[in-house]
């Protein structure tokens, strides 16, 4: 199933939540196979960590039916034979891969259910080979993105009211499926705007770039149906420019395609490569500014308050983020440089330096945090775009804090995540479809995993510092960062244990919960820590109630919770699950915190508990990485390094501005400012 739709309540088997919300993985009906590639990663045959070998095995050929209405492309005529990237490829005996399609395959026809081929992985893999072709100059590279630019093409519909967009499916022989079962939306995939729209830009831009030099008339091609979609996002999208709306009480913008930051993101990359090569095109600079502004505008939280610091991917959601597709800040770090606007890549940095380093403390990239870290399985699609968000945040500012950052996300590919497997394998270009909350590996390798473990090794491979580091620092040795305690585990409470329906339409209960009213109470143990911790109750706030609620520790107050909904607005549910912030936080050594109603009936899912100082450790041949991240509200001291060997530390501030630098032989303590991070590195 591969599913696009943000509104399914629906978490198959324990598999990433993506597979109905957009991000799409390996089918989640199919048998996960433990991957056993724990050994040391081993460098593709020409000694780069990037290998395209398994990418180039998905790709196949089709010929379209001839004379489609709508839909044709360069040199069609001369050059009938399209290029496409299998949408999966399940692991069989033996190290080998089974192509396979999307849905059920119907044995009579060859159709599958949704197609062999999809306009996502076709514009995402024409820019893996765009950027390979960038960084080495291979003609084979330039040849295959060559051909996948045509196909994408092809998938766009040129004439009539749906000019513009891009159909989503194909069929192994050429035939397009416009409505595929299940239901993609919109349906017909060419009705509206969507995903795969915005990474059609993605693909055009970069594209438009590559060949602006090389072959300017495929250029020009690309030119003008780069125009043909932007004028269906000027239509669809961008034709609310400039207006709000409210969502669950936060403003947020009208003008973002499909109300998501995160596949506007995708636009924008491709329109910042496009103003880049092309400055004088003002039709698209305007559109990326306009996009940028929106992504921009879904900024929130703080060093202490959830989300934050991270831009949100979902107008109709103010409590929800997912790894994958989170390309927000590379996005605004790109047009901040394509337009020259240093304030575009203000949300990008604090994003970096606030939310990145509390992802990689609290365990690497979920697929959901909605608003508690509900679906932890872990995809190359999530790892790949916090790797490149933080890469161009450093570009951006000239950080080399961020891009630190980037080599400790990019290890997760080789070992460092909760399997302690390596997902991406360099000598066979094979990145598997990812890690469920128990650590096992889904070893199968489909083109979605793949490109973007392949995105991640092309931007590593420009970078060989970087590169030596995260392949060489893959396992982890400690952690200490946010955590989640479940309302429902409460060690004493006179309140009633609740089972909501855990998909409210906009996030996501992460177990059961529990209900108090009037004069009701509950005690939690969140454990002892080595710094004070903030505690955010995360609460089911519904508009035919509301509650007030006193909440100490070892009998000091930490604050009260007066809570009720705010309107709903654009928001698909009346209600909204959110953390809330209090005034004060827990001491290391007390491990209880309690609750007691003064009014009303509290809903409790869950504490979120997030250490003052949290901490990540890396070792392996390369010797050893650790980050230190400091959420408290004024500078505090950190103990960093390790006893009887030698260590670099840099202290960042929360703009990853380098405050101070120290050489260590053993063990420190070093201040952290608020919302800033130390790195740790040690032969």
């Amino acid at each position: 199933m591969r599913s696009r739709t943000r509104t399914a309540p629906l978490l198959i088997g324990g598999l990433a939540l993506a597979t109905v919300l957009g991000g799409g993985i390996a089918a989640p009906d199919r048998a996960d196979a433990a991957a056993s590639a724990t050994a040391p990663a081993v460098a593709s045959p020409d000694g780069r960590l990037t290998n395209l070998a398994h990418l180039d095995f998905l790709l196949d050929q089709a010929t379209p039916p001839a004379q489609v209405d709508g839909h044709t492309t360069y040199r069609l005529a001369e050059e009938p034979t399209l290029t496409l990237p299998w949408t999966y490829a399940d692991a069989r005996g033996g190290g080998t891969f089974e192509r396979v399609g999307g849905g059920p395959l119907d044995p009579e026809t060859g159709y599958w259910g949704q197609g062999a081929y999809n306009a996502d992985d076709i514009a995402r893999a024409a820019v893996v080979y765009l950027r390979d072709w960038k960084a080495t100059g291979a003609s084979s590279s330039k040849d295959s993105a060559y051909e996948l630019l045509r196909a994408i093409t092809y998938l766009q519909t040129t004439d009539g009211e749906n000019a513009g967009n891009v159909v989503l499916w194909m069929q192994p022989d050429g035939t397009l499926n416009p409505s595929a079962e299940p239901v993609e939306l919109p349906d017909p995939s060419d009705s509206g705007e969507s995903y795969w729209l915005a990474r059609t830009i993605w693909a055009l831009g970069e594209g438009y770039a590559a060949f602006q030099d090389a072959d300017p008339a495929f250029a020009a091609f690309l030119e003008e149906r780069l125009a043909l979609s932007l004028g269906a996002v000027e239509r669809q999208s961008l034709s609310r420019y400039g207006e709000y709306v409210e969502s669950d009480g936060m403003r947020v913008p009208a003008w973002l395609i499909v109300d998501g930051a995160d596949a506007s993101a995708e636009a924008v990359l491709g329109l910042a490569a496009r103003v880049a090569a092309k400055p004088d095109d003002e039709r698209s600079a305007v559109a990326l500014r306009r996009l940028a502004e929106g992504i921009a505008a879904m900024s929130a939280g703080d060093e202490r308050s959830w989300p934050y610091g991270a831009i949100l991917p979902w107008a109709q959601s103010r409590s929800m983020w997912h790894a994958w597709g989170s390309q927000m800040p590379a996005a605004l770090a790109a047009a901040s440089v394509a337009l020259g606007d240093e304030q575009l890549a203000a949300p990008a940095v604090r994003d970096a330096a606030l939310f990145s380093t509390t992802v990689l403390t609290a365990g690497g990239p979920d697929n959901g945090w909605f608003p508690t870290p509900a679906d932890r399985v872990q995809i190359a699609y999530g790892a790949d775009a916090r790797v490149q968000s933080l890469l161009a945040v450093a570009d951006a500012t000239g950080s080399a804090g961020f891009e630190a950052l980037a080599g400790m996300q990019a290890a997760w590919f080789f070992g460092a995540n909760r399997s302690g497997a390596r997902i991406y394998d360099p000598a066979t270009g094979v990145t598997y479809d990812g890690l469920q909350p128990d650590g096992t590996v889904n070893g199968n390798s489909g083109a979605e995993s793949t490109i973007h473990g392949l995105l991640t090794m092309i931007a590593l491979d420009q970078r060989p510092d970087l590169a030596e580091r995260a392949a060489s620092v893959t396992s982890v040795a400690d952690r200490d960062g946010l955590e989640l305690v479940e309302a429902e585990s409460a060690t004493e409470t006179t309140g009633t244990v609740i089972a909501p329906e855990a998909w409210t339409g906009e996030s996501l209960w992460s177990g059961g919960g529990l209900a108090l009213t009037a004069g009701e109470s509950a005690v939690f143990d969140i454990g002892q820590d080595d710094t004070r911790r903030w505690v955010e109750p995360v609460v089911w706030s519904s508009p035919d109630r509301s509650s007030a609620s006193e909440w100490t520790s070892a009998r000091v107050r930490l604050g009260t919770v007066e809570e009720s909904a705010p309107p709903q607005g654009i928001s698909p549910t009346p209600g909204v699950l959110l953390p809330r912030s209090l005034e004060k936080a827990v001491l290391p050594d007390r491990p209880e915190v309690t609750v007691a109603v003064t009014a009303g009936e509290l809903q409790l899912d869950a504490l979120l508990v997030r250490p003052w100082v949290s901490r990540l450790v890396l070792v392996g041949d390369g010797g050893s990485t650790e980050l230190v991240h400091s959420s408290g509200p004024t500078t505090k001291p950190a103990r960093v390094g390790w006893t009887g060997a030698p260590s670099t530390a840099v202290v960042y501030d929360s703009s990853g501005d380098v405050v101070n630098e120290y050489r260590l032989r053993g063990s420190r303590t070093v201040p952290v400012p608020s919302g800033g991070f130390a790195i740790v590195t040690g032969d």
